[in-house]
């Protein structure tokens, strides 16, 4: 790959037409949006279904991003990869990727930074049908203008360790925003979910990598290593929301779970959702 990434999901997972993909985005910002001030946040957890079903959900998130009046230059964007099996983490070689809101760059460092990193490189194959971190793109485009750059890595087999130490390299200071996206509980009844996702809710408030499985997210590998991170680095979660795809716009026997958390500092109080 070369030059630009084309959108790979427009017009399935969210609109591809401009305005009525700002309409939506704007919708569930708004309905998201904090009852108080919040602090900015130093990491993001957000899912990634069509807008349909878990844009209410990734709009808390984004409504808090946004009302904290960050402006992050750098967005690492971590997701699982679902159409290629492969062991490690993938980069892209685009230059930018597209969105019908526009180009989004990609930090050229990125590669550089992860260079030396075992089971890491480029690999175009994972990115070119990959909607786990596409679909974060308008959000973000919408919260944060047109400068930001991404580093977006597709998640394959790894361990915590090895996703924390992926982390690390990409770490950066305030100006980078560490942004895991994950769903949670797969096609389940709406009761089974919601316990499974309780139960994923509590590891994360604990921080907790080694409480989740291959029940808890199809994103486990990049939360695992978030939240080795984030205690490595005196960061607490704050959870923003937690619903499942019946309570937004599916129906109850079969759903996908969808949960939301902000890290902050932990010195740093709570704040109202």
């Amino acid at each position: 790959m070369k030059g630009v990434r084309p959108p790979a999901v427009a017009g399935l997972f969210y609109p591809a037409e401009p305005r009525e993909l700002r309409r939506e985005l704007r919708r569930h910002l708004e309905a998201g949006r904090p009852s108080g001030p919040v602090p900015p946040p130093r990491a993001l957890v957000v899912p990634h279904a069509g807008y349909r079903y878990s844009g209410p959900v990734a709009g808390r998130a984004y409504a808090w991003l946004r009302a904290s009046g960050a402006r992050p230059e750098r967005v690492v964007l971590l997701g699982p990869a679902h159409h290629l099996p492969f062991r490690g983490f993938a980069l892209s070689s685009a230059e930018a990727w597209e969105t019908p809101l526009g180009l989004v760059r990609l930090d050229p460092q990125t590669p550089a930074l992860l260079a030396d990193l075992p089971g890491t490189g480029l690999l175009d194959e994972a990115h070119v049908r990959e909607h786990s971190l596409e679909v974060q793109l308008p959000f973000l485009q919408e919260v944060l203008g047109p400068d930001f750059l991404l580093a977006p890595v597709a998640a394959g087999l790894a361990d915590t360790e090895e996703a924390a130490a992926l982390l690390e390299r990409l770490w950066g200071g305030p100006e980078t925003l560490i942004l895991v996206s994950t769903d949670l509980s797969h096609f389940h009844d709406a009761g089974t979910a919601r316990r499974l996702d309780r139960a994923t809710c509590r590891a994360v408030e604990a921080l907790r990598p080694e409480d989740l499985d291959e029940e808890s997210a199809c994103g486990r590998v990049p939360l695992r290593g978030l939240l080795r991170a984030a205690n490595r680095h005196g960061l607490r979660p704050q959870t923003l929301d937690l619903r499942n795809s019946a309570d937004t716009a599916g129906f109850p026997e079969r759903v996908v779970g969808y949960g939301a958390w902000a890290f902050l500092p932990a010195d740093v109080p709570s704040a109202a959702v």
